[in-house]
This record gives structure tokens, C-alpha cells and sequence, in this order.
């Protein structure tokens, strides 16, 4: 009976990587326990990605799979093998509390073993978000901010308590390893230890300050400084500012994310900003001077004679100079022509001996010659 291709079976390349072929396998592992599965060839299907990955996860094995195939291993499984199942030999070093731990809990033994618990691990990175007004954000400020952080007690030095000793149940090492039986066999599993939590320590009398966690929440005032420029989304990192790390091991980082206000006249596209100047509609026919308001000042702008309504003029180098692009910007002004809503009686008389004088644009009397064209 020909088997399946191990490569086949987990769903991946010949040139996949260990990662990739132990994330493959617990997928699959998940998918086909008898235990949850209920497909009703789970069983089968199980057995089948387990001795995939026994010859896959092992270089040697892979090596000579790779080289004969099945052929390879065929006299070894005929004689049963010396794997916690038949047929499957080498699979006795599978992580399965590794490969479980989070889907079976306690209820099966497959216990996380958590290795790492004693030792020095970075503190987790905090995100605050800070609003900030348009100014704020192009000139750059400085910012007093209050957070909560976790920090190591500075009482027991974050240990958690006093008097320490080698845990009497692991003997320092934070697991302990244990036989569970399943309806596949029995395993030997490495857990958490029940009496240290992993630490591999004990001591004498806890700490009152922190009750034993080794770090305290504490409301604190930093100052930061948010360069010049920023935008909305932008984040600014305060090193060390985060929370505080387990077994003395370094805090993590701050992470300050910016939201801009909208300035009341200023529009705003990454370095460039744009300003709507209000001009009447004289001063747009007959031409101006406007003292326009910049980021850097006011400046004087002449207003071309015959002006429109969205005309737009460009200042070089009037836009924002941001510190993280090294670039400034540019302003763009754009016209915005005002037609007066009343008129007194001498205005309007104006107005309708200046209509009578038939002064139109080109546009105009491009138009007008449609109308004529399409009332024919």
C-alpha cells in the first residue's frame, strides 16, 4: 500500500523550513485530535501528520527521506520502533505540552511548561494616545503626561519577597515532569511547577508591598518633547517607559500616538498646508495686495487683476519643516471670490451699469455661442 507523501500530508514545500513545518503540524495536530476532531477519520489522519512530522522535524530523518522516501524507514517501522506509538519512531521528542498546552489546559496534563519563567524578561511596550493642537504639532512642544506603569517594587527589589531559597519541588528548574495517559498512550510531560509558579525559587515571607508580584502600578508625570512637524498617527518611542520587566529584566518601551486637531484656516497634507483667502469680487476684477498670515509670519500677496474663484498661488518653503522628513513644505493661498449677498440701492446701480457695458470673459462668450448653436 503506498503512503502519502509526508510533505503532502502537512501542507507544505519541499523546502519549508522547521518553522514552518512545525507551525503546519500544529494546525493540523489541532484539527485531527481524536479528542476534538470530529471528523471520523480524525484518528487516522492524526497518526498520519504525527509520523509526518516525527521524519520532518528530525534533519537526519528528513535528510534520507528526501534521499529514499518511504524505503528509508520501512525496516525500522516494521519492527515497531522504540516511539511512544508504533510505527512512529523518534516521535518521543515532540513538544505535545508544547503543541497542546493552550487547547487541553489541565484537563489532559498538557501543561505549557513555561521554561522561561525564571528568566529575565523585558517588560511589556504601553501605547497612549495624545491630542495635540495645530501648533503644538508644527512647532513642536513639550508634553507632561500622566500614565499608569508597572514598575519593579522598590521594596524587594521586584523579587516578590525574602529569604530566598531553591524551590524544593522542581529543585530550581520551574517545571516538573509527569506521566499522562491518553487515549493514544502515555506521555511524559514537563508542566509549570505547582509550588514556585515557574520561578525555580521560594521565600520565606512575601512582600507586603507588592504582594509577592515583584512590581506595583503607579500613577507618574513624564515630560516628553514632541519634535516639530508631527502628524496625526505619527508616534513618538520613550524608551523605557513601559512596563516593568519580570526577574529583573528591563523595562519596555512607551509609546506616544499623536491626534492633530484641525486648525481653523490651515489645511494640512503631510508637509504642505493650504489657506482659503476670502477676496471680493472688485478686488478680484480689478486686482490687490493682501497681507497673508504664513506659519512664519505674515507676508504681502499681490492678487493678479481678473482673478477666480479657486485660483491658487504657491510660497515656497512657507509650509511645515518637519523634523522626521527633514523637509519643509510648501503653502498653497487659493482664491476664493466673495459675491456680496445685499447691495444697497447705489451699489446695485453700479452693478447693473457695469452689466450693461457687456463685460464677459472668454468662458462667457464661449457659452453664450452653445446656447445659440442648440436653440437652432
Amino acid at each position: 500500500m503506498n503512503k502519502k507523501d509526508y510533505y503532502e500530508i502537512l501542507g507544505i514545500s519541499k523546502t519549508a523550513s522547521s518553522d514552518e513545518i512545525k507551525s503546519a503540524y500544529r494546525k493540523l495536530a489541532k484539527k485531527y485530535h481524536p479528542d476534538i476532531s470530529k471528523e471520523a477519520n480524525a484518528e487516522e489522519k492524526f497518526k498520519e501528520v504525527q509520523e509526518a512530522y516525527s521524519v520532518l522535524s528530525d534533519e537526519n530523518k528528513r535528510r534520507q527521506y528526501d534521499q529514499f522516501g518511504h524505503a528509508a524507514f520501512d525496516q525500522m517501522h516494521g519492527a515497531g520502533g522504540s516511539g511512544g506509538f508504533s510505527g512512529f519512531g523518534g516521535f518521543e521528542d515532540v513538544d505535545l505540552g508544547d503543541i497542546f498546552g493552550n487547547m487541553f489546559g489541565s484537563a489532559f496534563g498538557f501543561g505549557t511548561g513555561n521554561r522561561s519563567s525564571s528568566r529575565r524578561q523585558r517588560g511589556e511596550d504601553t501605547l497612549m494616545r495624545v491630542v495635540l493642537t495645530f501648533d503644538e504639532a508644527v512647532y513642536g512642544c513639550d508634553k507632561d503626561l500622566k500614565v499608569t506603569v508597572t514598575e519593579a517594587c522598590d521594596v524587594c527589589d521586584g523579587k516578590g519577597g525574602f529569604g530566598e531559597h531553591t524551590c524544593e519541588t522542581c529543585h530550581g528548574s520551574g517545571t516538573i515532569t509527569q506521566e499522562q495517559r491518553t487515549i493514544l498512550g502515555s506521555f511524559l510531560t514537563k508542566t509549570t511547577c505547582p509550588t514556585c509558579h515557574g520561578l525555580g525559587k521560594t521565600y520565606e515571607r512575601m512582600c507586603s508591598e507588592c504582594r509577592g508580584k515583584g512590581s506595583v502600578r503607579r500613577d507618574k508625570t513624564i515630560t516628553v518633547h514632541v519634535p516639530k512637524g508631527v502628524d496625526t498617527g505619527n508616534r513618538l518611542r520613550v524608551p523605557g517607559k513601559g512596563s516593568a520587566g519580570k526577574n529583573g529584566g528591563p523595562n519596555g518601551d512607551l509609546y506616544v500616538e499623536f491626534q492633530v486637531r484641525e486648525h481653523e484656516f490651515y489645511a494640512r497634507e503631510e508637509e504642505d498646508i493650504y489657506l482659503e483667502v476670502p477676496v471680493t469680487f472688485t478686488e478680484a476684477i480689478l486686482g490687490c495686495k493682501k497681507e497673508i498670515p504664513t506659519l512664519y509670519g505674515n507676508v504681502n500677496l499681490t492678487i493678479p487683476a481678473g482673478s477666480q474663484d479657486g485660483d491658487k498661488q504657491r510660497l515656497r518653503g512657507k509650509g511645515i519643516d518637519s523634523s522626521a522628513t527633514r523637509r519643509k513644505g510648501d503653502m498653497y493661498v487659493i482664491i476664493r471670490v466673495q459675491i456680496p449677498e445685499k447691495l444697497t440701492r447705489d451699489q446695485k446701480a453700479l452693478v447693473t451699469e457695469l452689466n450693461r457695458t457687456n463685460l464677459t470673459n472668454s468662458t462667457i462668450q464661449k457659452f453664450n455661442r452653445f446656447v445659440e448653436r442648440n436653440d437652432r
